[in-house]
Formats: structure tokens, C-alpha cells, sequence
């Protein structure tokens, strides 16, 4: 599975953006994703997790009410709707993979395919 991720941009606090997953490869739609974030200097984190169905979502407490993953498994690519943004919110945004799911969902070992990252910067 490749993943390429995109959406990324600048834009100012309080606006939102909408990224991108889109996977080539057999069968997506047996592949949970996630999606994490790494600021400069900063360990990359966890932002959020969706099941293969997407039945289910899991975010991180800071992006919760703020962030919301969603998937389109006939277009084989998953979306992070990102609303109020906030200059904290600045990174560099993967999505991620891994064959059918993962308990340890926040954990970027738990998957198997990354995609190449899409710049998000917000300003104050």
C-alpha cells in the first residue's frame, strides 16, 4: 500500500483545513489509518485513528471537538477535517496504515505504511 498525503497549507488561527490520504494498493478498505503530526523538534504524536469500517474514531484529548477523520473506502482515502486551528496545531501531518486495526492505535510502531507528510502552519 502507498499512501500520499496532501491538503496541507498555511492558514490563520480559528481557520480550517482538510487533508488528504489517498492509498494505492490492494484492498484499502481492510486498512485501518491513522494520522500523526510532528512539530519541529518535537516527537511525532498521535492526532487521530479510524477503523477500516470506519465505524470507529479515536483523537488525541487536545484535537477532540476540533478534528474529525473520516474515510471513503470507494475512493480509497481518508480525510482529517481540522477546524479551529490553532498556531500549536503547526506540523508536518502523516497518515498512516496498518491491516485491518490496531488496539495500540496512538502508537506510530502499531503501523505498517506511512505516507510522506503535508506542511500545516498556522499562524496567530
Amino acid at each position: 500500500v502507498q499512501l500520499q498525503a496532501s491538503g496541507g497549507g498555511l492558514v490563520q488561527a480559528g481557520g480550517s483545513l482538510r487533508l488528504s490520504c489517498a492509498a494505492s494498493g490492494p484492498a484499502f478498505s481492510r486498512y485501518a489509518a491513522g494520522w500523526f503530526r510532528q512539530a519541529p523538534g518535537k516527537e511525532r504524536e498521535f492526532v487521530g485513528y479510524i477503523t477500516w469500517s470506519g465505524s470507529s474514531t479515536h483523537y488525541r484529548d487536545s484535537v477532540k471537538g476540533r478534528f474529525t477523520i473520516s474515510r471513503d473506502n470507494a475512493k480509497d482515502t481518508v480525510y482529517l477535517q481540522m477546524n479551529s486551528l490553532k498556531p500549536e496545531d503547526t506540523a508536518v501531518y502523516y497518515c498512516a496504515a496498518v491491516l485491518i486495526g490496531t488496539s495500540d492505535y496512538a502508537s506510530d510502531r502499531a503501523y505498517d505504511y506511512w505516507g510522506q507528510g503535508t506542511q500545516v502552519t498556522v499562524s496567530s
